[in-house]
């Protein structure tokens, strides 16, 4: 668990993040319904999803990083929407935070750094599937001006049983 003192820095993340964040995302691959992969990826296969998050431009990934340690506490992410060219002023965003790290702020600080670095791109609206149920994931995005739009019933199936995905939807 975090220290109430711990100092967090967001930054972009970068190649060298990699295997921690691939860490990180299995945690959550092999524990829980929050991501619908159900095989872990070696930092080699995780490589791409990276590298397709620019340091500017629409499609971002921001790193929450203990100062002192510089260990990885999470990580926010926009990403295309759709694959269609119509979708492009879309993004659909993410939020992981590691486990040890949850409930001190490191989300918000996320999406604080993530929504301020889109504000000036040529975007208009943002999406977030969340697996339910999610109460803390549903808070956040609430928090951050998003509003629900619609559920997915049983839309994915992992650890034997089918997950709903509630849609949430903010202006930019």
């Amino acid at each position: 668990m975090l220290s109430e003192r711990t100092e967090v820095q967001v930054r972009a993340g970068v190649e060298a993040d990699l295997e921690a964040l691939t860490d990180l995302y299995n945690h959550y691959v092999r524990e829980t319904p929050i991501t619908f992969d159900t095989a872990v990826f070696t930092p080699q296969e995780r490589r791409p999803w990276l590298l397709s998050h620019l340091e500017d431009g629409p499609h971002l990934l921001k790193v929450a990083v203990d100062v002192d340690s510089q260990e990885i506490l999470g990580y926010a992410t926009s990403s295309p929407y759709r694959a269609k060219a119509a979708y492009s002023t879309s993004v659909e965003v993410t939020v992981y935070v590691a486990a040890r790290a949850g409930r001190r702020g490191v989300g918000t600080l996320l999406y604080e750094a993530l929504f301020a670095a889109l504000a000036g791109e040529d975007l208009h609206r943002a999406y977030a599937g969340i697996a339910q149920p999610n109460e803390a994931s549903t808070r956040l995005h609430e928090r951050f001006g998003f509003r629900y739009v619609g559920t997915y019933r049983e839309v994915g199936r992992k650890f034997g049983r089918y997950w709903d995905v509630a849609w949430y939807e903010k202006a930019l």
